[in-house]
């Protein structure tokens, strides 16, 4: 995805969401020709030219300092992730789409999602492909998907599609309007940070084509990293469950990043997962047959 108008969008969202008072500009009436911030006031606050900024908001400083990035962020109030996002932005130039391979998932990876047992756990992609689960994330997030659909390249599930397009995922998660915001933020973060995978552009065009919902939360610009939450799930085996969800990066593998869920134990969720285990155990497994990369 070419960033410069990524980063075009980006900040001028982010001057939108600001009014001039909350930073203490003094506005003597009249109407107002934007919303949110001027680019000049915002050029004045952060201490650089009115042209300087505006080369900046349209992609032709690539050279602009970390300084001159942290001044920005700092009057439009950025978070530390928003602050990060607009580092990743301005500094990754547009370079020639590449061929990308399918994903693999290592052998030693492989086994590790198998020993995890009677907890769910699977490996996804850096588009958000499954690439590979265990019997019990299976079972918990899309039984009615074939167990082997990861090892069919090109057929993957991917958890953006599932989220925003199947209508089984959708009344799998009893707060889905959280889980859809939090899907489209982990996936514009993810995507600013690999601007010549081809992928991404394909994945988004997609989702914006088919779910409006997609579009109008992607269209927001707002990021944040998936690393932990606690999801509430209807499951139409087993019913509610409430389950931590941890995702762990595997250093190695360019972006792929191993997603666990565990309950509390004792807890309701616990004995109904410790049920869907005996109703996953108990129903045939069609191993998926797929080349693992040492």
């Amino acid at each position: 995805m070419d960033q410069r108008p990524e980063l075009g969008t980006f900040l001028r969202s982010r001057r939108a969401r600001l009014r001039p008072e909350d930073i203490g500009l003094v506005t003597y009436g009249g109407r107002r020709r934007v919303p949110g911030l001027r680019r000049e006031e915002l050029a004045q606050l952060a201490g650089v030219s009115v042209g300087y900024y505006t080369r900046l908001e349209q992609g032709q400083s690539p050279n602009a300092s970390d300084a001159v990035l942290d001044a920005v962020a700092r009057v439009l109030r950025l978070t530390d992730t928003e602050r990060a996002h607009l580092h990743s932005l301005a500094r990754k130039k547009p370079r020639a789409r590449r061929r990308v391979r399918p994903e693999q998932v290592r052998q030693g990876v492989r086994l590790m999602i198998d020993a995890f047992g009677d907890v769910p756990a699977l490996v996804i992609g850096r588009t958000g492909d499954i690439l590979c689960w265990n019997r019990m994330a299976h079972a918990l997030l899309a039984g009615h998907v074939g167990f082997d659909a990861p090892g069919r390249t090109g057929e993957r599930p991917n958890v953006a599609r599932l989220v925003f397009l199947d209508p089984h995922t959708r009344e799998l998660y009893a707060d889905w309007r959280q889980k859809a915001r939090a899907t489209v933020e982990d996936l514009r973060m993810t995507a600013a940070r690999h601007p010549d995978d081809p992928r991404f552009a394909e994945l988004v065009g997609d989702l914006t084509l088919h779910s409006p919902e997609f579009a109008t939360l992607w269209a927001a610009q707002d990021v944040r990293p998936c690393l932990r939450q606690t999801r509430e799930f209807r499951h139409p085996l087993v019913g509610s469950l409430t389950l931590a969800n941890e995702l762990l990066d595997l250093t190695y593998d360019d972006g792929q990043r191993v997603s666990v869920f565990n309950a509390e134990p004792g807890s309701p969720s616990h004995t109904a997962l410790r049920l869907l285990a005996d109703l996953a155990s108990a129903a045939p497994v069609t191993r998926p047959e797929t080349a693992a990369v040492d």
